[in-house]
């Protein structure tokens, strides 16, 4: 029973010091005697670190939302339809991550205190029974589950496992489970509480619970060892066709799931006790050969889908059959935490006993995206390039918005803006993107700046990732117009650009804010352009000091800010941002601008790239003329400027947009038509690097086709007013509906003797192309 001084938080009583130092799963049960009809069931669960919640037997929900510095959240659970007359059995698994950085998963934000919190009540025609985490649940430390980092360098997600199956593991949801070894719950005072974790402090979910999904295999990609044929191999990953594996037997099969996913992989067998299984996820066959890219090996890679010339690389578990599985009632392996994959590689080992697979396959899973919006074009790629742009969107999209499901699942500002404007362009959905502007909010350094990735436990800055921060209030304000969020952000917009305008030279323009990956303490980073992978990612004018780009992304920072202080009357601000504004740019033009008339990479230095024109266009630095100018010199001459990678392409067509050049589009979607001819089903994150298979930064078509070829866009805030501005660049005709907030507009145009004959409809007064 519960008292005034107990938490409502509960752990398990023989933690130790060692424990406290490594990820651990722990197992909480309960079981309940329900006598009549249950009415309504409601509980709320949140977990340090991360949880699954079972009723006899059924998964209900993975959670808790992932919070961050100052926000932790709870899941409210509604477990009616899960309970019956009868004994039930409530069980919860606890994935604790230790209070130490890269002992856990980067985007995971934990405490001192593991626990387990729930609260609730059934209610039922005989009366209400509480369901609270108290001392009468039983826990169980599962020693045999580990663990392992996925790399020695960069292993941000710390999710891989190298476990074992045993009676507990397989039978502790059941109403006979042998509860010998478990031991009571400890319960929490309040004074054990961490202050974020207090019950008075918890914060209501804010977006959907993810989508999940029972989703089968392609089939066999090959087979590499094995007394079985393909047919029979089939029809086991199709059909659920028991397979068998002698003992004493090694057995590797190559499995394609037919494109990227994300999801739990579920693994059921019988008998085997010993056999030793290695389930490795790939996203691609690689090549042999290697390249360094900021400082990371990574292999070279060309046809994804080529077994013969290539191999399969990636991360894996280990698990060991227990053998306590029959045909009737399997043994069943499910990793804890969501895979990414595209290719299986299931290597088998089974000592001296035989094995049978009775079933694989998984759940897929992410944010429960509603894509509303439909183009067609007179190019036909285009069409191929939206479903692999769309896919990738949605493999990088769960609890919060990620720059990669594989590698990182991190929340990464420069990527999330443009992730956000592909969701609206498609949906007209803003929950995800609501809790990310909170979350990097909520990330905010005492300097001012933001974290470059949040959620995330340690600090990661990018200085200049804030501007990207600045812009997505912005865009909300243009789809949705919340006043309450607009003021909500605005003490975080303020000291972003105090932060900027405290490393103003005397010169005008901004002074080094960082460098160097790993080496200086903020990073610089710009784009995985292929001259700067020596420099990860950073112009290389920083060898010689300030770089004209960040001063160029302050003044982006700034002309977005100016818009919103105005648009809530601020006008003070907005004029004291609009001085600031003028000065920076006479300042980069006085000081950054060569001979030429293109910008410099850094003040006075003959060293240019495409970044800093199409910044300098869209900030208007360069007048519409020598913005065009020095555009089409980058295009014409690439071997003498950096170029805008996958990262940069929104913005690079922006610039094309905006001085005229969207034809040119055309070469440059030649980036997502390379990675069709090389079978990819996602966007890679950068040509010069091919590390990521899936990088939503590269979703670009959700927006370029909806926004810029059939020219939808909110002409006032709110879209209380629809811009209806195609740009065709090179293409003869368009036609499609784009979801808004306000409704779906309807727009048809085609070219003739080079005028546009456009038709549309619209929900909301129009703005049209001026003649």
């Amino acid at each position: 029973m519960q008292t005034k001084k107990d938490s409502g938080w509960i752990w398990t009583p023989d933690w130790t010091v060692k424990d406290q130092q490594v990820p651990k799963l722990v197992l909480f049960r309960r079981s309940m005697m329900i006598t009549s009809s249950v009415n309504a069931a409601k509980v709320k669960v949140t977990a340090d670190s991360r949880y699954k919640f079972y009723v006899n037997g059924r998964l209900v929900e993975v959670g808790p939302l992932k919070g961050n510095q100052k926000k932790w959240y709870f899941d409210e659970l509604d477990i009616s339809n899960y309970l019956h007359v009868g004994l039930n059995v409530i069980g919860v698994k606890v994935l604790r991550y230790p209070p130490v950085h890269r002992a856990g998963n980067y985007g995971v934000v934990r405490t001192k205190m593991p626990g387990l919190y729930i609260q609730g009540e059934i209610d039922t025609d005989e009366g209400t029974y509480p369901l609270v985490t108290d001392s009468g649940w039983k826990t169980f430390n599962e020693h045999r589950f580990e663990i392992v980092s996925e790399a020695n360098d960069f292993a941000p997600l710390q999710i891989y496992e190298k476990s074992s199956g045993s009676e507990v593991s397989q039978k502790w949801l059941m109403v006979d489970a042998d509860l010998t070894s478990w031991k009571p719950a400890k319960l929490y005072e309040q004074t054990d509480i961490p202050t974020i974790l207090k019950v008075e402090n918890l914060q209501q979910r804010t977006v959907p619970f993810m989508r999940r999904r029972l989703a089968r295999f392609g089939g066999i990609k090959q087979l590499v060892q094995t007394d079985s044929s393909l047919e029979i191999w089939n029809s086991f990953l199709l059909d659920d066709q028991p397979i068998a594996i002698a003992a004493n037997q090694r057995t590797i099969v190559e499995i394609t799931a037919n494109a990227e996913q994300t999801g739990y992989l579920r693994l059921s067998v019988a008998g085997g006790a010993g056999t030793r299984i290695k389930i490795l996820q790939s996203e691609a066959y690689v090549k042999p050969e290697t390249q360094t890219v900021n400082g990371l090996t990574i292999h070279v890679k060309g046809d994804r889908e080529d077994e013969k010339n290539g191999y399969l690389d990636g991360f894996y578990d280990t698990y060991t059959v227990g053998g306590t599985g029959t045909s009737a009632s399997p043994e069943v392996y499910v990793p804890f935490w969501l895979r990414t994959f595209r290719f299986i590689r299931l290597e088998i080992e089974t000592g001296d006993q035989p094995l049978t697979l009775t079933q694989f396959n998984y759940e897929s899973t992410g944010y429960p995206l509603t894509v509303k919006t439909e183009v067609q074009t007179s190019d036909a790629s285009l069409h191929q390039i939206w479903q692999l742009s769309e896919r990738t969107l949605r493999r990088c999209m769960h609890e919060t918005y990620e720059d990669c499901p594989y590698y990182e699942q991190q929340q990464y500002l420069m990527d999330t803006r443009a992730q956000i404007l592909y969701t609206y362009a498609i949906s007209a959905d803003d929950r995800l993107a609501r809790k990310a502007i909170d979350d990097f909010k909520c990330s905010q350094n005492p300097d001012g700046t933001l974290n470059a990735s949040s959620p995330n436990f340690e600090e990661n800055i990018i200085p200049t990732f804030s501007v990207y921060y600045i812009w997505m209030v912005y865009d909300h304000m243009m789809y949705f117009d919340d006043h309450q969020l607009l003021k909500d952000n605005l003490e975080t917009i303020k000291r972003i650009l105090t932060y900027f305008e405290a490393h103003v030279t005397d010169e005008g323009y901004l002074d080094n804010l960082g460098g160097l990956n790993g080496i200086s303490r903020y990073w610089s980073f710009i784009d995985w352009a292929a001259e700067w992978n020596q420099t990860s990612g950073v112009p290389t004018a920083v060898k010689y000091g300030p770089v004209t780009i960040e001063s160029l992304l302050y003044l982006y920072g700034l002309q977005a800010a100016i818009k919103i202080m105005i648009h809530l009357g601020f006008d003070k601000l907005a004029n004291k941002y609009l001085d600031q504004a003028e000065k920076l740019r006479a300042a980069i033009k006085r000081n950054c601008i060569g001979e030429n008339g293109m910008i410099q990479d850094g003040p006075g230095l003959a060293i240019y790239s495409q970044h800093a024109q199409v910044f300098g266009i869209l900030t208007h630095v360069l007048s519409y003329e020598q913005g065009r100018l020095s555009l089409v010199r980058t295009i014409e001459h690439r071997q003498d400027y950096a170029q805008c990678s996958v990262a940069m392409s929104f913005y690079l067509f922006a610039a094309l947009k905006q001085v005229g050049l969207y034809s040119e589009s055309n070469q440059y979607w030649d980036i997502w038509r390379r990675m069709l001819a090389k079978h990819c089903t996602t966007s890679v994150e950068a040509e010069a690097g091919e590390r990521s298979e899936c990088h939503a930064w590269g979703a670009l078509a959700l927006y370029e086709l909806p926004t810029t070829i059939l020219g939808v866009s909110p002409a006032t805030p709110g879209y209380r007013t629809v811009s209806i501005k195609p740009t065709p660049g090179y293409l003869k005709w368009a036609k499609g509906s784009v979801k808004t907030p306000v409704g779906v507009v309807n727009v048809d145009w085609r070219m003739k003797d080079g005028q546009m004959n456009l038709n549309y409809d619209a929900p909301v007064e129009v703005e049209l192309e001026e003649e």
